[in-house]
């Protein structure tokens, strides 16, 4: 944006702060200076006398090749400052008056941010909260380790997802179990084979957690994910038996992230493998239960990561 200010204006200074609540510090503050770019986003005192004029005036400021507009919506939320180094061309009435539509227009833009970073908090608590009473009533022996969220994403990132994507996935991660909730505690904890039976309850968990959060209308995206994450690549996998491409890409990711942590943090029913072997395992299932594409990616992935991460099952 402050480069858009500078081309628009012929300037070669470009200041955007905007301002905490006792408009005394920035929260965050971009610089353009001979087209270079500078954004700060650590809390900084508001200094100089332009900037203390536009805040307690909340009106515009022009001083020859000197222009300062603020950001308002109801109070006082930051300026615009842009300044001509060049030749001191001096603005004119009708660059204010431009400078003051445009600023109109970041703010709704500025309040948009805002709204959308409020509902993303009151979101992610949400989920937060769901976890919470998961962890509670599934045993600490189906949990992830707190690593599991950045290995699905760092696939997500692996295989150039967009943001809303890996957004979708981290939420995901957090939730994909949220089905078990409704599985007797004493299948849950079982150490022996399970009964045709009792696997048949387990199977049902990826749809009671669609089922659960389906209400939840910004999670919408985040519920294929959580439906098809145990769906395998050639077709034999639950709840709808889909395959190759059927499978929502974003469960495919989750399928090999969820297999390996299964792997190596351990299950009641299974021993837990070391890291070199649960990575053989899925190179072995490669084309078969999951995606040679993301098992690439993944073998890709496991090599940045610290192995040191997947901690001692007594040491979650």
């Amino acid at each position: 944006m402050g480069r858009l200010f500078c081309q628009f204006f012929n300037a070669q200074y470009c200041l955007i702060v905007l301002l905490d609540s006792s408009k005394k510090y920035s929260t965050i503050k971009c610089l353009i200076k001979d087209n270079k770019k500078l954004i700060v986003d650590k809390r900084t005192k508001v200094s100089g006398r332009v900037e203390e004029k536009i805040i307690k005036s909340s009106s515009a400021i022009r001083k020859g090749s000197l222009l300062g507009v603020p950001l308002i919506c109801e109070d006082v939320l930051g300026f615009i400052i842009v300044k001509r180094t060049k030749f001191n061309q001096p603005f004119d009435k009708f660059d204010q008056e431009m400078l003051m539509n445009m600023a109109e227009q970041a703010v709704i833009g500025i309040k948009n941010l805002q709204l959308y970073e409020e509902q993303q908090k009151i979101v992610f608590g949400s989920i937060k909260s769901l976890v919470t009473l998961l962890n509670t009533r599934v045993p600490r022996e189906y949990t992830h380790s707190p690593h599991f969220s950045k290995l699905v994403c760092a696939l997500g990132c692996e295989l150039h997802l967009g943001e809303k994507q890996i957004e979708s996935l981290k939420y995901a991660s957090l939730l994909h179990d949220t089905g078990k909730i409704d599985i007797p505690s004493e299948i849950l904890t079982k150490t022996t084979k399970l009964t045709s039976e009792e696997y048949d309850i387990i199977k049902r968990h990826p749809v009671k957690g669609a089922q659960i959060l389906r209400p939840l209308q910004i999670l919408r995206p985040v519920i294929p994910i959580i439906m098809h994450h145990h769906e395998k690549y050639n077709g034999t996998g639950y709840p709808s038996r889909l395959k190759g491409g059927q499978i929502p890409l974003c469960a495919r990711i989750m399928s090999v992230a969820d297999a390996f942590e299964a792997m190596v943090y351990g299950r009641p029913y299974r021993q837990r493998m070391d890291i070199d072997s649960a990575v053989r395992e899925i190179k072995k299932k490669s084309g078969t239960q999951f995606d040679p594409k993301i098992v690439d990616s993944f073998l890709k992935v496991i090599r940045k990561f610290n192995k040191r991460i997947y901690l001692q099952q007594d040491n979650p």
